[in-house]
Protein backbone atom coordinates (compact mmCIF):
# COMPACT_ATOMS: atom_id res chain seq x y z
CA UNK A 1 0.00 0.00 0.00
CA UNK A 2 1.31 3.14 -0.89
CA UNK A 3 1.56 6.55 0.64
CA UNK A 4 -1.45 7.76 -1.28
CA UNK A 5 -3.69 4.55 -0.29
CA UNK A 6 -2.56 4.43 2.97
CA UNK A 7 -3.93 8.15 3.64
CA UNK A 8 -7.26 7.71 1.96
CA UNK A 9 -7.25 4.17 3.99
CA UNK A 10 -6.89 5.93 7.23
CA UNK A 11 -8.90 8.76 5.99
CA UNK A 12 -11.97 6.31 5.64
CA UNK A 13 -11.80 4.09 8.50
CA UNK A 14 -10.77 7.13 11.37
CA UNK A 15 -13.77 8.99 9.66
CA UNK A 16 -15.98 10.96 11.90
CA UNK A 17 -19.01 8.05 11.69
CA UNK A 18 -16.24 5.78 12.45
CA UNK A 19 -15.31 7.53 15.54
CA UNK A 20 -18.72 8.64 16.44
CA UNK A 21 -20.22 5.55 16.20
CA UNK A 22 -17.14 3.68 18.21
CA UNK A 23 -17.52 6.09 21.12
CA UNK A 24 -21.63 6.08 21.14
CA UNK A 25 -21.63 2.21 21.22
CA UNK A 26 -19.05 2.51 24.26
CA UNK A 27 -20.89 4.31 26.28
CA UNK A 28 -23.94 2.07 25.58
CA UNK A 29 -21.65 -1.24 26.70
CA UNK A 30 -20.94 0.81 29.42
CA UNK A 31 -24.80 0.99 30.64
CA UNK A 32 -25.76 -2.41 29.41
CA UNK A 33 -22.87 -4.16 31.30
CA UNK A 34 -23.23 -1.97 34.76
CA UNK A 35 -26.21 -3.80 35.80
CA UNK A 36 -25.02 -7.02 35.51
CA UNK A 37 -22.17 -5.57 37.67
CA UNK A 38 -23.65 -3.85 40.14
CA UNK A 39 -26.82 -6.42 40.54
CA UNK A 40 -25.60 -7.38 43.78
CA UNK A 41 -24.95 -4.56 45.40
CA UNK A 42 -27.70 -2.66 44.15
CA UNK A 43 -30.67 -5.48 45.22
CA UNK A 44 -29.02 -5.11 48.91
CA UNK A 45 -28.88 -1.79 49.36
CA UNK A 46 -32.70 -1.26 48.14
CA UNK A 47 -33.83 -3.86 50.63
CA UNK A 48 -34.29 -7.32 48.90
CA UNK A 49 -33.60 -10.54 50.48
CA UNK A 50 -30.83 -12.58 49.97
CA UNK A 51 -32.28 -15.55 48.74
CA UNK A 52 -33.85 -13.50 46.03
CA UNK A 53 -31.19 -11.85 44.40
CA UNK A 54 -30.75 -14.04 41.68
CA UNK A 55 -34.65 -14.30 40.90
CA UNK A 56 -34.76 -10.51 41.08
CA UNK A 57 -31.81 -10.05 39.41
CA UNK A 58 -32.96 -12.38 36.07
CA UNK A 59 -36.39 -10.55 36.21
CA UNK A 60 -34.46 -7.12 36.14
CA UNK A 61 -32.14 -8.08 33.88
CA UNK A 62 -35.11 -9.52 31.57
CA UNK A 63 -36.96 -6.14 31.47
CA UNK A 64 -33.56 -4.43 30.24
CA UNK A 65 -33.96 -6.88 27.40
CA UNK A 66 -37.26 -6.36 26.68
CA UNK A 67 -36.90 -2.60 26.40
CA UNK A 68 -34.62 -3.65 23.77
CA UNK A 69 -36.02 -5.84 21.93
CA UNK A 70 -38.93 -3.09 21.97
CA UNK A 71 -36.36 -0.31 21.32
CA UNK A 72 -34.91 -2.11 18.44
CA UNK A 73 -38.09 -1.89 16.08
CA UNK A 74 -39.05 1.40 17.34
CA UNK A 75 -35.61 2.62 16.12
CA UNK A 76 -34.94 0.74 13.27
CA UNK A 77 -38.16 2.09 11.67
CA UNK A 78 -37.08 5.42 12.77
CA UNK A 79 -33.83 5.36 11.22
CA UNK A 80 -35.04 3.99 8.25
CA UNK A 81 -38.15 6.72 7.83
CA UNK A 82 -36.36 9.58 8.80
CA UNK A 83 -32.78 8.71 8.97
CA UNK A 84 -29.47 6.96 10.79
CA UNK A 85 -28.40 10.44 12.39
CA UNK A 86 -32.09 10.89 14.30
CA UNK A 87 -31.51 7.68 16.34
CA UNK A 88 -28.18 8.71 17.21
CA UNK A 89 -29.37 11.97 19.21
CA UNK A 90 -32.77 9.95 20.21
CA UNK A 91 -31.58 6.72 21.60
CA UNK A 92 -28.52 8.63 23.36
CA UNK A 93 -30.51 10.81 25.03
CA UNK A 94 -33.26 8.61 26.19
CA UNK A 95 -30.75 5.80 28.23
CA UNK A 96 -28.46 8.41 29.48
CA UNK A 97 -31.74 10.16 31.19
CA UNK A 98 -33.07 6.69 32.28
CA UNK A 99 -29.46 5.84 33.85
CA UNK A 100 -29.22 9.33 35.72
CA UNK A 101 -32.78 7.96 36.93
CA UNK A 102 -31.24 4.51 38.08
CA UNK A 103 -29.46 6.42 40.96
CA UNK A 104 -32.13 7.05 42.65
CA UNK A 105 -34.45 3.69 42.68
CA UNK A 106 -35.48 2.72 46.18
CA UNK A 107 -37.55 -0.37 44.98
CA UNK A 108 -37.70 -3.40 42.60
CA UNK A 109 -40.64 -1.86 40.80
CA UNK A 110 -38.99 1.30 39.88
CA UNK A 111 -36.05 -0.01 38.96
CA UNK A 112 -37.33 -2.44 36.62
CA UNK A 113 -39.37 0.64 35.06
CA UNK A 114 -36.06 2.10 34.33
CA UNK A 115 -34.22 -0.60 33.47
CA UNK A 116 -36.95 -1.07 30.96
CA UNK A 117 -36.30 2.49 29.45
CA UNK A 118 -32.84 2.86 29.31
CA UNK A 119 -33.30 -0.69 27.44
CA UNK A 120 -35.42 1.11 24.48
CA UNK A 121 -32.91 3.84 24.62
CA UNK A 122 -29.89 1.37 24.17
CA UNK A 123 -31.44 -0.64 21.23
CA UNK A 124 -30.57 2.01 18.65
CA UNK A 125 -26.90 2.81 19.28
CA UNK A 126 -25.34 -0.13 17.71
CA UNK A 127 -27.68 -0.57 14.80
CA UNK A 128 -27.56 3.16 13.45
CA UNK A 129 -24.02 3.23 13.93
CA UNK A 130 -23.36 0.30 12.00
CA UNK A 131 -25.62 1.32 9.32
CA UNK A 132 -23.84 5.11 9.14
CA UNK A 133 -20.82 3.10 9.02
CA UNK A 134 -21.24 0.78 6.10
CA UNK A 135 -23.26 3.47 4.06
CA UNK A 136 -20.43 5.81 3.91
CA UNK A 137 -17.00 3.45 3.86
CA UNK A 138 -15.97 2.36 0.51
CA UNK A 139 -16.81 -1.72 0.34
CA UNK A 140 -12.98 -3.22 0.52
CA UNK A 141 -12.91 -1.22 4.01
CA UNK A 142 -16.29 -1.31 5.34
CA UNK A 143 -15.09 -4.62 7.65
CA UNK A 144 -12.39 -2.32 9.03
CA UNK A 145 -14.99 -0.06 10.44
CA UNK A 146 -17.25 -2.43 11.78
CA UNK A 147 -14.35 -3.23 13.56
CA UNK A 148 -13.28 -0.97 14.77
CA UNK A 149 -16.96 -0.12 16.26
CA UNK A 150 -17.31 -3.33 17.93
CA UNK A 151 -13.63 -3.32 19.85
CA UNK A 152 -14.04 0.26 20.70
CA UNK A 153 -17.42 -0.35 22.07
CA UNK A 154 -16.88 -3.40 23.90
CA UNK A 155 -13.96 -1.73 25.97
CA UNK A 156 -17.29 0.13 27.90
CA UNK A 157 -17.29 -2.95 29.98
CA UNK A 158 -13.84 -2.32 31.56
CA UNK A 159 -14.37 0.97 32.12
CA UNK A 160 -18.01 0.47 34.04
CA UNK A 161 -16.09 -2.21 36.06
CA UNK A 162 -13.13 0.07 37.41
CA UNK A 163 -15.93 2.71 37.95
CA UNK A 164 -18.10 0.36 39.98
CA UNK A 165 -15.19 -0.69 41.91
CA UNK A 166 -14.02 2.98 42.75
CA UNK A 167 -17.41 4.37 43.30
CA UNK A 168 -21.11 3.25 44.90
CA UNK A 169 -23.33 1.67 42.58
CA UNK A 170 -25.47 4.94 42.29
CA UNK A 171 -22.50 7.27 41.14
CA UNK A 172 -21.87 4.60 38.88
CA UNK A 173 -24.82 5.11 37.26
CA UNK A 174 -24.55 8.74 37.24
CA UNK A 175 -21.09 8.55 35.23
CA UNK A 176 -22.89 6.32 32.60
CA UNK A 177 -25.65 8.84 32.19
CA UNK A 178 -22.65 12.07 32.15
CA UNK A 179 -20.77 10.22 29.72
CA UNK A 180 -24.12 10.11 27.71
CA UNK A 181 -25.07 13.70 27.61
CA UNK A 182 -21.28 14.44 26.73
CA UNK A 183 -21.57 12.82 23.85
CA UNK A 184 -24.57 13.81 22.61
CA UNK A 185 -22.93 17.26 22.23
CA UNK A 186 -19.95 15.87 20.31
CA UNK A 187 -22.58 14.39 17.58
CA UNK A 188 -23.92 17.23 16.59
CA UNK A 189 -23.00 18.10 12.97
CA UNK A 190 -23.08 14.72 12.19
CA UNK A 191 -24.47 14.25 8.73
CA UNK A 192 -26.53 11.55 6.85
CA UNK A 193 -25.08 8.99 4.79
CA UNK A 194 -25.30 9.67 1.30
CA UNK A 195 -27.21 6.07 0.14
CA UNK A 196 -29.83 7.39 2.83
CA UNK A 197 -30.13 10.51 1.24
CA UNK A 198 -30.68 9.26 -2.33
CA UNK A 199 -33.26 6.57 -1.05
CA UNK A 200 -34.76 9.19 1.02
CA UNK A 201 -36.24 11.30 -1.74
CA UNK A 202 -37.61 7.88 -4.26
CA UNK A 203 -41.39 7.08 -3.38
CA UNK A 204 -39.58 3.09 -2.13
CA UNK A 205 -41.14 1.75 0.94
CA UNK A 206 -39.10 2.54 3.85
CA UNK A 207 -38.91 1.07 6.73
CA UNK A 208 -41.62 -1.52 6.25
CA UNK A 209 -41.03 -4.17 9.10
CA UNK A 210 -43.80 -6.23 7.31
CA UNK A 211 -41.88 -6.82 4.23
CA UNK A 212 -39.08 -9.12 6.61
CA UNK A 213 -42.23 -11.45 7.08
CA UNK A 214 -44.22 -11.45 4.01
CA UNK A 215 -40.98 -12.00 1.50
CA UNK A 216 -40.46 -16.03 2.06
CA UNK A 217 -36.55 -15.09 0.93
CA UNK A 218 -36.33 -11.75 3.29
CA UNK A 219 -37.96 -13.83 6.26
CA UNK A 220 -35.08 -17.15 6.23
CA UNK A 221 -32.13 -14.36 5.35
CA UNK A 222 -33.52 -12.26 8.49
CA UNK A 223 -33.91 -15.58 10.94
CA UNK A 224 -30.95 -17.00 9.46
CA UNK A 225 -29.53 -13.92 10.28
CA UNK A 226 -30.60 -13.75 14.16
CA UNK A 227 -29.82 -17.47 14.48
CA UNK A 228 -26.09 -17.45 14.18
CA UNK A 229 -26.09 -15.01 17.49
CA UNK A 230 -27.63 -16.82 19.86
CA UNK A 231 -24.16 -18.51 21.54
CA UNK A 232 -22.82 -14.80 22.19
CA UNK A 233 -25.80 -13.98 24.74
CA UNK A 234 -25.91 -17.18 25.99
CA UNK A 235 -22.63 -17.06 26.93
CA UNK A 236 -22.75 -12.78 28.47
CA UNK A 237 -26.72 -13.47 29.78
CA UNK A 238 -25.88 -16.57 31.55
CA UNK A 239 -22.53 -18.42 31.79
CA UNK A 240 -21.02 -15.01 32.46
CA UNK A 241 -23.78 -12.38 34.32
CA UNK A 242 -24.62 -15.72 36.49
CA UNK A 243 -21.05 -16.53 37.26
CA UNK A 244 -20.79 -15.91 41.02
CA UNK A 245 -23.74 -19.03 41.14
CA UNK A 246 -21.67 -21.56 38.74
CA UNK A 247 -18.75 -20.88 40.50
CA UNK A 248 -20.23 -21.66 43.65
CA UNK A 249 -21.73 -24.96 42.16
CA UNK A 250 -18.32 -25.52 40.80
CA UNK A 251 -16.51 -25.35 44.11
CA UNK A 252 -14.24 -22.66 42.44
CA UNK A 253 -11.59 -22.10 45.42
CA UNK A 254 -11.52 -17.85 46.31
CA UNK A 255 -14.74 -15.30 45.90
CA UNK A 256 -16.17 -15.13 42.27
CA UNK A 257 -18.42 -11.74 41.34
CA UNK A 258 -19.69 -10.74 37.76
CA UNK A 259 -17.86 -7.37 38.15
CA UNK A 260 -14.80 -9.51 37.29
CA UNK A 261 -16.00 -12.40 35.27
CA UNK A 262 -17.69 -9.20 32.91
CA UNK A 263 -14.66 -7.63 32.90
CA UNK A 264 -12.81 -10.31 32.16
CA UNK A 265 -15.18 -11.48 29.18
CA UNK A 266 -15.05 -8.12 27.53
CA UNK A 267 -11.29 -7.75 27.16
CA UNK A 268 -11.47 -11.32 25.78
CA UNK A 269 -14.67 -10.02 23.44
CA UNK A 270 -12.47 -6.98 22.27
CA UNK A 271 -9.83 -9.27 21.24
CA UNK A 272 -12.17 -11.17 19.44
CA UNK A 273 -14.15 -8.78 17.59
CA UNK A 274 -10.48 -6.88 16.42
CA UNK A 275 -9.44 -10.34 15.18
CA UNK A 276 -13.13 -11.33 13.52
CA UNK A 277 -13.04 -8.36 11.43
CA UNK A 278 -9.18 -8.59 10.42
CA UNK A 279 -9.60 -12.09 9.59
CA UNK A 280 -12.90 -11.28 7.43
CA UNK A 281 -11.46 -8.25 5.69
CA UNK A 282 -8.17 -11.10 5.31
CA UNK A 283 -10.05 -14.22 4.16
CA UNK A 284 -12.33 -11.57 1.85
CA UNK A 285 -14.89 -13.76 3.59
CA UNK A 286 -17.40 -12.91 6.91
CA UNK A 287 -19.00 -16.96 6.46
CA UNK A 288 -15.24 -18.47 6.69
CA UNK A 289 -15.13 -15.93 9.94
CA UNK A 290 -18.40 -16.93 11.76
CA UNK A 291 -18.15 -20.54 11.11
CA UNK A 292 -14.60 -20.49 12.85
CA UNK A 293 -15.97 -18.53 15.62
CA UNK A 294 -18.85 -20.75 16.17
CA UNK A 295 -16.46 -23.78 16.69
CA UNK A 296 -14.36 -21.65 19.36
CA UNK A 297 -17.63 -21.02 20.83
CA UNK A 298 -18.57 -24.52 20.74
CA UNK A 299 -15.24 -25.14 22.94
CA UNK A 300 -15.47 -22.71 25.37
CA UNK A 301 -18.95 -23.41 26.37
CA UNK A 302 -17.74 -26.83 26.76
CA UNK A 303 -14.63 -26.11 28.56
CA UNK A 304 -16.26 -23.83 30.71
CA UNK A 305 -18.60 -26.74 32.40
CA UNK A 306 -15.35 -28.68 32.94
CA UNK A 307 -13.70 -26.18 35.59
CA UNK A 308 -15.27 -27.54 39.30
CA UNK A 309 -12.11 -27.06 41.77
CA UNK A 310 -10.12 -24.35 39.60
CA UNK A 311 -9.27 -21.08 41.56
CA UNK A 312 -10.90 -18.05 41.03
CA UNK A 313 -8.13 -16.73 38.91
CA UNK A 314 -8.09 -19.97 36.17
CA UNK A 315 -11.85 -19.23 36.02
CA UNK A 316 -11.65 -15.35 35.69
CA UNK A 317 -9.27 -16.47 32.74
CA UNK A 318 -11.62 -18.77 31.11
CA UNK A 319 -14.42 -15.72 30.96
CA UNK A 320 -11.56 -13.80 28.87
CA UNK A 321 -11.50 -17.08 26.64
CA UNK A 322 -15.23 -17.16 26.49
CA UNK A 323 -15.48 -13.51 25.71
CA UNK A 324 -12.91 -14.48 23.07
CA UNK A 325 -14.74 -17.38 21.04
CA UNK A 326 -17.82 -15.51 20.96
CA UNK A 327 -16.29 -12.15 19.93
CA UNK A 328 -17.46 -12.86 16.44
CA UNK A 329 -20.35 -9.72 17.32
CA UNK A 330 -18.91 -7.39 15.00
CA UNK A 331 -18.96 -9.90 12.05
CA UNK A 332 -22.41 -10.78 12.83
CA UNK A 333 -23.91 -7.44 13.00
CA UNK A 334 -21.88 -6.24 9.78
CA UNK A 335 -23.61 -9.67 8.04
CA UNK A 336 -27.21 -8.38 9.20
CA UNK A 337 -26.57 -4.93 7.70
CA UNK A 338 -25.23 -5.97 4.62
CA UNK A 339 -27.98 -8.72 3.73
CA UNK A 340 -30.56 -6.17 2.96
CA UNK A 341 -31.16 -3.18 0.97
CA UNK A 342 -30.91 0.85 2.17
CA UNK A 343 -34.94 0.85 2.70
CA UNK A 344 -34.72 -1.39 5.42
CA UNK A 345 -31.17 -1.66 6.25
CA UNK A 346 -31.28 0.57 9.66
CA UNK A 347 -34.37 -1.50 10.71
CA UNK A 348 -32.62 -4.96 10.31
CA UNK A 349 -29.40 -3.37 12.26
CA UNK A 350 -30.91 -2.73 14.79
CA UNK A 351 -33.49 -5.41 15.39
CA UNK A 352 -31.67 -8.27 14.70
CA UNK A 353 -29.12 -7.47 17.82
CA UNK A 354 -31.70 -6.83 19.93
CA UNK A 355 -34.43 -9.68 18.98
CA UNK A 356 -30.61 -11.63 20.06
CA UNK A 357 -30.47 -9.86 23.24
CA UNK A 358 -33.95 -10.34 23.79
CA UNK A 359 -33.73 -13.98 23.33
CA UNK A 360 -31.85 -13.32 26.82
CA UNK A 361 -35.68 -13.69 27.76
CA UNK A 362 -36.48 -17.05 26.87
CA UNK A 363 -32.99 -18.58 27.09
CA UNK A 364 -33.38 -17.70 30.94
CA UNK A 365 -36.67 -18.76 31.48
CA UNK A 366 -35.36 -22.53 30.32
CA UNK A 367 -32.54 -21.76 32.25
CA UNK A 368 -34.65 -21.04 35.15
CA UNK A 369 -37.00 -24.31 34.46
CA UNK A 370 -34.87 -26.79 34.22
CA UNK A 371 -32.40 -25.83 36.74
CA UNK A 372 -35.19 -26.48 39.18
CA UNK A 373 -34.70 -30.19 37.65
CA UNK A 374 -31.73 -30.93 37.24
CA UNK A 375 -29.19 -28.44 38.34
CA UNK A 376 -27.67 -25.48 38.04
CA UNK A 377 -24.75 -26.74 35.91
CA UNK A 378 -26.69 -29.25 33.95
CA UNK A 379 -29.12 -26.82 33.24
CA UNK A 380 -26.59 -24.23 31.89
CA UNK A 381 -25.12 -27.01 29.66
CA UNK A 382 -28.25 -27.96 28.17
CA UNK A 383 -29.21 -24.37 27.27
CA UNK A 384 -25.77 -24.11 25.77
CA UNK A 385 -26.14 -26.65 23.57
CA UNK A 386 -29.53 -25.85 22.13
CA UNK A 387 -28.31 -22.12 21.43
CA UNK A 388 -24.72 -23.76 19.81
CA UNK A 389 -26.86 -26.37 18.08
CA UNK A 390 -29.24 -23.70 16.61
CA UNK A 391 -26.40 -21.42 15.42
CA UNK A 392 -24.94 -23.75 13.39
CA UNK A 393 -28.08 -24.78 11.72
CA UNK A 394 -28.68 -21.15 11.11
CA UNK A 395 -25.35 -20.57 9.29
CA UNK A 396 -25.59 -22.96 6.64
CA UNK A 397 -27.09 -21.38 3.98
CA UNK A 398 -25.59 -17.75 5.58
CA UNK A 399 -25.29 -15.59 2.49
CA UNK A 400 -21.96 -14.09 1.69
CA UNK A 401 -21.59 -10.38 2.34
CA UNK A 402 -17.82 -9.17 1.88
CA UNK A 403 -17.58 -6.87 -1.05
CA UNK A 404 -21.10 -6.90 -1.45
CA UNK A 405 -23.01 -3.73 -3.58
CA UNK A 406 -24.57 -1.86 -0.72
CA UNK A 407 -26.63 0.92 -3.00
CA UNK A 408 -30.19 -0.94 -3.66
CA UNK A 409 -33.08 -0.87 -2.35
CA UNK A 410 -35.61 -3.91 -1.47
CA UNK A 411 -38.59 -4.24 -3.45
Amino acid sequence: MNEPERAGFSRDIFSVPVIVAALGYFVDIYDLILFGIVRVQSLKAIGVEASEILNKGIFLFNMQMAGMLLGGFLWGIIGDKQGRVKILFGSIFLYSTANIANAYVSSTGGYALWRFIAGVGLAGELGAGVTLVLENLPKGVRGYGTMIVATVGVLGAILANEIAKTFDWRMAYLIGGGLGMALLILRIGVCESGMYKDMASSNVSKGNLLMLFTSKRCFFKYMKTILIGLPIWFSVGILIILSPEFAAAMNVSGKVNAGEALMFCYMGLALGDFGSGFLSQYLHSRRKVVLLFLILSSAAVGGFFMLGGVSSAVFYTFCGFIGFAVGYWAIFITIAAEQFGTNIRATVASTVPNIIRGMVIPITAVFQFAREYIGILKAGAVVGILCIAIAFYAYYHLEETFGKDLDYVEL
